[in-house]
């Protein structure tokens, strides 16, 4: 439920910002990004997979955490 939420938040925003051509929504974008990737990851390791996937996930997803952290302080 909450990955749905997710993607749903992570389509309306960058459809949003790919209709009206301005990148002021970014930082926002990437955060919840970075929230998908992560509720992914924590899914993966749950289900008992023996693949390194789940830990990928997280470490990608705290790298666009940090990366959503410097835009938004930019603006």
């Amino acid at each position: 439920m909450v990955r749905i939420i997710l993607i749903i938040v992570v389509i309306v925003l960058s459809g949003y910002s790919l209709i009206t051509q301005t990148l002021e929504l970014m930082p926002y974008y990437m955060f919840f990004l970075g929230a998908l990737i992560l509720v992914t990851g924590l899914a993966e390791i749950q289900k008992d997979r023996k693949g390194f996937w789940g830990y990928i996930n997280i470490a990608i997803s705290l790298f666009v955490f940090f990366a959503s952290i410097q835009a938004f302080l930019m603006n």
